[in-house]
């Protein structure tokens, strides 16, 4: 996008706004933020602009190309004509910040709103970034001193972290994907992210933890009662769940494993013996397994099944029974497109793959990142010395591994903002 990465939005009321063409489609009325369910400053998600008829309508910040003080360009000519209608948790920046009665911190001065600015982030994200606040007097003839301070520093701008009870974040984090919802978790502080982690049911708080910083997962964990912790580690995937048993004393590992569901303990146990950086210390031990006699209908109906994730999914490794982990022996793997190419009532035993050696439970983790990367493999089966299969590393789990270990954290992952060009207007 070519624009200033600090813009000033009252100065943008009434702006031009052009489509590539360079014609007049509309002029700018207001900037539309989500709030956040957490202290960061509410995303900047569009503008409402202004067309003949006094229609108003929503234009996404992912849509403009440039952004200056006399126009806002598109960079596309079909607009969606629909009246724009605020939807919940959504502020109209102007119409609802400007000359609102706040607090600075620290001091405590009061003044009124008379702007406020967006920035943009390394990554593209516009967010309300700066306030630009006039000193309150009490003199009708001398004006007050004009602050620029961080969104932070404002008290009375939205009020959505202090005011909402756990039972009204989670409405707002209901429709969250689980990465992002760890996000949002490590945005709230200690207290109120407990409080929001317990509020969970068990499955989503499993699919939340695997997502979190190993520090985040053993806090959280640590806040529940022992039970509940064993009931969620019961949801987790057994690799993921041994990973974070990994990171608490061995002591609380037993009391929490013996407080599991032995068929659901067992799994986590085997793989806490191996050795860390290992595929047996990355694999999952519940890849998608069928005997040789099953059809290509019936390997199409598993990986269908909703909660596989699209790596364990990609495949279905077939061996003799049994058929949980470790199985009889193995016989070889079919990956998903070959199931789609062969005639449903077809057996599995007649297409099944075997000329990839598989890893061994002792195999280091830079010799499977090279074979995986070598043959275009989202996935490979661990066998045992028995030709027994005892699990599958996919992608999704070499990544995790070669990833530094604070990959999830965002401290971490911050980055500064870039120097920033300033719009006429509040500026210092």
């Amino acid at each position: 996008m070519s624009t200033p990465t600090r813009i000033y939005l009252a100065r943008l009321s009434g702006v031009a706004v052009f489509d590539p063409n360079g014609d007049q489609v509309g002029r700018v009325r207001d900037a539309v933020a989500r709030l956040r369910p957490t202290q960061r400053p509410p995303e900047v998600v569009g503008l409402v602009a202004e067309m003949p008829m006094r229609r108003r309508i929503f234009l996404s910040i992912n849509r403009i190309t440039s952004i200056d003080a006399d126009a806002v360009v598109l960079g596309s000519g079909t607009l969606n004509l629909r009246r724009f209608e605020k939807r919940p948790n959504e502020l109209l920046v102007l119409q609802e910040l400007l000359d609102r009665r706040v607090q600075l911190d620290p001091g405590g001065q009061t003044g009124s709103v008379v702007d406020v600015a967006m920035e943009c982030s390394r990554g593209g994200e516009w967010s309300l970034a700066r306030v630009a606040v006039r000193e309150q007097t009490g003199r009708l003839s001398r004006r007050g001193h004009l602050h620029q301070v961080e969104w932070e520093r404002v008290r009375g701008l939205s009020g959505i972290a202090d005011s909402r009870g756990t039972a009204n974040l989670l409405s707002v984090l209901e429709d969250m994907r689980p990465a992002d919802l760890a996000n949002a978790l490590q945005d709230l502080p200690d207290t109120r992210r407990n409080e929001v982690a317990a509020a969970l049911d068990d499955e989503r708080l499993a699919d939340v933890l695997s997502e979190l910083p190993e520090h985040d997962q053993v806090e959280i964990l640590a806040a529940l009662d022992r039970e509940r912790a064993a009931d969620v580690l019961e949801e987790m995937d057994p690799d993921d769940a041994a990973d974070l048993l990994s990171e608490l004393p061995p002591p609380e590992q037993d009391v929490l494993l013996d407080l599991m569901q032995p068929d659901e303990a067992d799994p986590v146990r085997q793989l806490l013996k191996y050795t860390p950086g290992t595929a047996g210390s990355v694999m999952t031990s519940e890849p998608v397994i069928l005997p040789p006699d099953a059809t290509v209908a019936e390997a199409l109906a598993r990986i269908r099944e909703p909660q596989l994730s699209p790596a364990i999914a990609a495949q279905v490794f077939v061996s003799r029974a049994p058929m949980t982990t470790p199985t009889g022996r193995y016989l070889g793997m079919v990956h998903f497109q070959r199931l789609l190419r062969e005639p449903p009532a077809d057996l599995l035993g007649g297409i099944v793959v075997n000329d990839l050696d598989p890893l061994r439970p002792t195999t280091p983790l830079p010799e499977i990142t090279r074979r995986m990367a070598t043959y275009d493999l989202v996935a490979m089966p661990v066998i045992d010395r028995n030709n027994r299969l005892v699990g599958a590393v996919t992608v999704d789990d070499v990544l995790d591994h070669l990833l530094p270990r604070d990959w999830r954290d965002r401290d971490a992952a911050a980055r500064p903002l870039p120097a920033e060009a300033t719009l006429d207007g509040a500026d210092g």
